[in-house]
């Protein structure tokens, strides 16, 4: 095993402004927005009607196909509607809307603990499902439908992915300093799926009190071992996680299993050791809110489901003098720009990164002509030549970006135009390429 992957930058961490605020809880007080496709695959199918009573838990909407997740009520109080809103995808998505109470009635008791012996695989993916858990740290890729490869057995390695290589993000760092003992219980159910497989807790050497942490309760544990990761961006993508760990590349159009490996963010690993064990469904996770404009950079264990502008509340609001010239739903690298602070916070989104100076602007105002000196290529964390392929995407070769530059492997992780002095926005033009050419392939075109 290797401590890092070919490739990418290191881009200014900020994480200073919060790395000192302790993960704590955080109960919404306005209404509760539940989007219906808040993960990757078919959106859930709602099951309340509006006037319903709903309690923390309780399911309100229901995987609608194999490649689908559960949408959990993370408030008590009364079913508004069922509407369009929006949300984080931009246009208008139907929602359940729930007016929170406030006393966050839970729908069932999960404090005993089960014995994970007594319980069998189907029992265990049951559960995972059950529970409506994601990815928390990505697309929101199903968990239980992650945990069903082909062939369990060929699977070597489980990665725990604590490397939160993003800018400003602090919540995992917290969730791994104050919850290693149910981190590990997370893994530990996991690898019950795999018994061919080691677990492997990625975390980058810039958060020393995780490492401690998880050294600490990773100690006598078959199995498991934590590996200290170089500080690089973006070590915590799958690929590049698998490329240091397993030392395999694989295609945009394959899976991690097919590599032999299953990679989850430590807090969905947290969050399964909480549903198989305990029947908890996943109601609550951290994020941190930071940036320049905010006035209490802080890491929270938010409810899911309330809104953006609340989270902003809960931080202190925005600076006293300063002016909010962007938000971002993640990190700078990969996040969502809001246009609206009105919209949900869902079961994936692990930051809110408030900021005085939009960069995207003030490189627009600087950019020049490609200078051709290859720097995008050096940190292309995929190995692809970022100079040449926007290049074919703007004389519109869509046949010469796929087939000979191999443009749809690109990750979109921000790297070439960071580091690019030219101040080309690569990675928009990669985004809106891959857009262009997969709508091309539905309408049944080349």
């Amino acid at each position: 095993m290797r401590n890092t992957f070919r490739g990418g930058i290191h881009p200014e961490e900020r994480k200073e402004l919060s790395r000192n605020s302790s993960l704590r809880a955080y109960d919404a007080k306005g209404e509760m927005a539940y989007p219906l496709a808040q993960h990757i695959g078919k959106p859930a199918k709602a099951i309340v009607q509006p006037g319903d009573t709903v309690k923390v838990g309780q399911i309100l909407a229901e995987a609608d196909g194999f490649v689908s997740a559960h949408v959990i009520s993370s408030c008590s109080g009364t079913v508004k509607g069922i509407e369009q809103r929006a949300t984080l995808a931009g246009p208008a998505q139907t929602c359940v809307i729930v007016d929170n109470d406030g006393k966050y009635t839970p729908a069932a008791r999960w404090d005993k603990r089960d014995v994970l012996s007594a319980l069998s695989d189907k029992d265990i993916l049951e559960r995972v499902k059950a529970a409506g858990i994601v990815g928390l740290g990505g697309a929101g890729f199903p968990t239980h439908v992650k945990l069903q490869p082909k062939d369990p057995s060929a699977i070597r390695y489980v990665i725990a992915n604590g490397a939160e290589c993003e800018p400003y993000l602090t919540g995992n760092d917290w969730l791994m300093r104050t919850r290693a003992e149910e981190i590990l219980d997370g893994l530990t159910v996991i690898l019950r799926l795999f018994p061919n497989a080691e677990g492997v807790i990625a975390i980058e050497e810039n958060k020393p009190e995780a490492l401690e942490a998880m050294r600490n309760a990773a100690q006598g544990k078959e199995r498991i071992q934590v590996l200290e990761m170089k500080t690089k961006y973006p070590q915590g993508g799958e690929r590049s996680l698998i490329q240091a760990i397993a030392g395999k590349d694989f295609k945009i159009t394959e899976l991690p299993a097919d590599a032999g490996c299953i990679v989850d963010n430590v807090g969905t690993i947290y969050a399964v050791g909480k549903a198989v064990l305990y029947k908890e469904p996943l109601c609550v996770h951290a994020i941190t809110v930071s940036g320049d404009a905010v006035q209490e950079p802080c890491n929270l264990l938010i409810r899911n489901g309330m809104s953006f502008a609340e989270l902003l509340d809960a931080a202190g609001g925005v600076k006293d003098g300063v002016r909010l010239k962007k938000a971002l739903a993640g990190g700078p690298m990969m996040g969502i720009a809001l246009a609206s602070l009105e919209i949900p916070v869902q079961k994936n989104n692990n930051g809110f990164i408030l900021l005085s100076v939009d960069e995207n602007e003030k490189a627009e105002r600087q950019q020049t002509a490609c200078l051709h000196c290859g720097r995008c290529t050096t940190v292309c964390p995929t190995g692809l030549m970022p100079f040449m392929m926007v290049d074919a995407a703007e004389r519109g070769d869509f046949e010469r970006y796929e087939n000979a530059l191999y443009g749809l492997e690109c990750i979109t992780c921000g790297s070439c135009s960071y580091i690019c002095p030219a101040k080309r926005p690569l990675t928009e033009t990669f985004k809106d390429t891959k857009a262009a050419i997969m709508a091309r392939k539905r309408a049944g075109g080349r």
